[in-house]
């Protein structure tokens, strides 16, 4: 497989216990001159004017991969909002306990007020309001390697996992986890096993049940009552959440799938090894998902997949270093490439949507902020910078008193979670551009 050494990286077998430090915030504020600046108040940042002078060096490099396709950034100045003014402030950073190995950070994932941090196939959960840690679950089971994805349904926890399996958890008194049971569920095999028809090959002289994933489980995304799951063994899975059966199995890629997509009215899109990226729906009155349109333009491995808040773009990253935006055309009921945001100077491995931001981190160890203009133009805000090893996980939510204060919490193979407060805001008066 492909990305089978890629992704190994990211597992191991030891326990870990996480300790919140201190808040040692490092202040950040500027006006946003271009699509690729990053400047710093703060002495400690000393890799903010390295980014800066590499950026156009890093955009080259993904022009180079992807020529045909149009880079989507504008300079500030030629927005609507030329007195922009974005700070970043990061609050504190979790990191496991000296006395324990530092376990890369695999996943992110926020549910009403907690905050789930996967550590190698270890889960923390966190209050978001204090940060405080409220509990730990599927830390005696280091066989079931990494967690890949964490989503969340009906009161239920969804984990995907490197040993082929999901599991289903519940919340109990006390803010606890408890294991439900694991995908498929006994009931599900012993219904299906008596029957040839409902095996089929994995590899020569193996067989398997349709319902089951053969490989790791890569991404687990939630929609209208359905679980869809995606795998390295090339299948899109999709699970009934009222009685946790398997309802539909398609082999739905030529290479191991990392990154699946759902829109609100259905519409599924799945990211792969092979480069491509895959719309599927079903249609009225049908029980099955079909191919709606195959969308082909990086130049390798697809690793991220996000939408925006109601689903008219689709943004995704690969190795190519860029990040392409699909909006969906007015002739077809599918997305077609607008154009390429670029800056990262490695893969892209994450990405998030939240508001009219977009959040994407790198195995250059960034994370950039992108805005979209009414244009449909994009500026990027600026340059989360502070973690040793490539971002592996982002998440964020928006302040309840709004005002344009986005928490953005980002995660890294290096073991270290990271809290940022991000606010943008329009000055009132015209203020000379740094």
């Amino acid at each position: 497989m492909k990305l089978r050494s890629w992704f190994s990286a990211t597992c191991s077998s030891h326990e870990s216990t996480v300790s919140i430090p201190q808040p040692q915030p490092s202040y950040q504020k500027r006006h946003v001159v271009s699509d690729s600046s990053s400047s710093s108040d703060n002495p400690s940042s000393s890799s903010s004017t390295c980014d800066t002078c590499s950026t156009s060096l890093h955009s080259n490099l993904s022009l180079q991969t992807l020529p045909s396709v149009p880079s989507l950034q504008k300079l500030i100045s030629q927005l609507d909002a030329p007195n922009l003014s974005v700070s970043h402030l990061c609050f504190t950073t979790l990191t496991p306990t000296p006395s324990s190995s530092s376990l890369p950070i695999t996943c992110l994932a926020v549910h009403h007020n907690r905050l789930y941090a996967a550590s190698g196939h270890e889960i923390n959960v966190y209050d978001r309001a204090d940060f405080s840690h409220l509990d730990s679950f599927n830390a005696h089971d280091p066989s079931s390697g990494s967690v890949k994805s964490v989503s969340f349904s009906d009161g239920k926890v969804f984990t995907a996992h490197q040993d082929c399996k999901i599991k289903v958890w519940e919340i109990i008194p006390g803010k606890r986890h408890r294991l439900l049971t694991t995908l498929p569920t006994v009931n599900d095999r012993l219904l299906r096993f008596a029957l040839p028809k409902n095996y089929v090959s994995i590899r020569r002289h193996v067989k398997r049940l349709w319902i089951q994933h053969a490989d790791a489980v890569t991404g687990i995304a939630v929609n209208n009552g359905l679980v869809y799951s995606v795998s390295w063994d090339k299948t899109l899975k999709i699970w009934r959440d009222s009685n946790l059966r398997c309802v539909e199995s398609v082999k739905a890629h030529e290479d191991a799938l990392s990154a699946v997509a759902v829109a609100k009215d259905g519409t599924v899109y799945t990211g792969s090894a092979d480069r491509r990226i895959r719309v599927w729906a079903r249609p009225q009155d049908e029980k099955r998902h079909v191919l709606v349109a195959t969308l082909e333009k990086h130049k390798s491995a697809v690793n991220a997949l996000a939408l925006n808040d109601d689903g008219s773009v689709l943004f995704s990253g690969a190795c190519d270093r860029s990040i392409l935006a699909w909006e969906r055309e007015d002739s077809a009921n599918h997305m077609a490439v607008t154009g390429a945001l670029r800056g990262h100077g490695k893969a892209i491995l994450c990405l998030f949507n939240v508001g009219d931001l977009l959040l994407s981190g790198s195995a250059d160890r960034t994370v950039r902020m992108w805005r979209r203009g009414e244009d449909g133009s994009y500026c990027c805000l600026g340059v989360l910078e502070g973690h040793v090893k490539p971002v592996k996980a982002l998440v964020a939510v928006t302040g309840e008193s709004g005002g344009g204060v986005v928490s953005v919490v980002s995660g890294s193979l290096d073991g270290a979670v990271k809290v940022w407060h991000v606010s943008v805001s329009e000055a009132i008066k015209e203020q000379k551009m740094l």
